[in-house]
């Protein structure tokens, strides 16, 4: 993962709305939801609900797809894993610690 990308989800990431969101995609884990569900469980207006999802999309942060009628969102755990190793690669004064660690965070 390259600076520029570590920069866009960070970024993504500092709103608490966005955050909020982001954490609500990895609790529902790979089976993912739609907008109508989060924007309730949220408890988030629909447009503004879309502005955020928008941003965590164009971040990387999370997938869109399709099915049918609905837009079915997921997070997208390999970047999340990708943004933790990056964070983590130099701790330990640069041993072999937590490293595959956080890059094994999350198996979804």
């Amino acid at each position: 993962m390259d600076a520029k990308d570590v920069v866009r989800s960070l970024a993504a990431l500092a709103q608490s709305a966005r955050l909020q969101v982001f954490r609500a995609l990895v609790i529902a884990g790979p089976q993912g939801m739609t907008p109508s569900v989060m924007a309730v469980g949220l408890g988030t207006p629909a447009n503004t609900l879309s502005f955020h999802l928008k941003e965590l999309l164009n971040a990387g942060l999370v997938t869109q797809e399709r099915q049918g009628r609905n837009l079915i969102y997921r997070a997208a755990f390999e970047q999340m894993n990708a943004l933790l190793v990056y964070l983590t690669e130099n701790c330990c004064q640069g041993e072999a610690c937590a490293v595959e660690v956080a890059g094994d965070a999350c198996k979804c």
